[in-house]
């Protein structure tokens, strides 16, 4: 099953820039994550959650369409809270928001969708390029990743099986 083998690639290729965010980025550098890479983390965790069920659930045609069409969903949302991220880090110093409250304290206090409404409007810690590569900085990077998830998990949403090995014989 084709579907299947793009599960697993999903799969690990979210816990592997999971684990590179948190082990690498956060406990060896040191980089605090900002509120958008927090919520750019949640719809990684949320692609690969779906791979994940994916994978032990084994749906059928409908089933795993949906599943893909859920990753979409989430690797789609990525894809726009990194690119606001990156149009953050472009903005003119004088043009950059004010630094907001903590996440952790805005979750504690306010209703969650003026939380939403706050971290998607940005702040000046979330405008701040913390590391590059290539000239790229990490949510430029997590556009490239995200944009390719949403290409695959949009390519499994129309794709049609082809069943070579169980087609019947023109002879018989």
């Amino acid at each position: 099953m084709i579907a299947t083998r793009w599960y697993w690639i999903g799969f690990v290729g979210c816990a592997v820039l999971l684990g590179i965010a948190y082990f690498y980025f956060q406990q060896t550098l040191g980089l605090a994550p900002c509120p958008l890479c927090m919520f750019q983390r949640v719809a990684l965790v949320g692609v690969g959650f779906l791979c994940l069920v994916g994978i032990l659930v084994r749906p059928a045609k409908l089933g795993s369409r949906l599943l893909a069409l859920m990753a979409t969903l989430f690797s789609a949302a990525g894809l726009a809270i990194a690119a606001r991220q990156v149009w953050l880090q472009n903005l003119p110093e004088e043009l950059v928001p004010e630094c907001g409250p903590d996440l952790g304290f805005m979750l504690d206090s306010w209703p969650l969708l003026d939380v939403i409404k706050q971290v998607m409007a940005g702040s000046g810690e979330c405008a701040e390029v913390q590391w590059q590569f290539l000239g790229l900085s990490m949510p430029a990077w997590m556009i490239v990743v995200f944009t390719v998830m949403t290409l695959i998990s949009l390519k499994l949403v129309f794709i049609r099986e082809r069943r070579y090995f169980n087609k019947p014989y023109a002879d018989d």
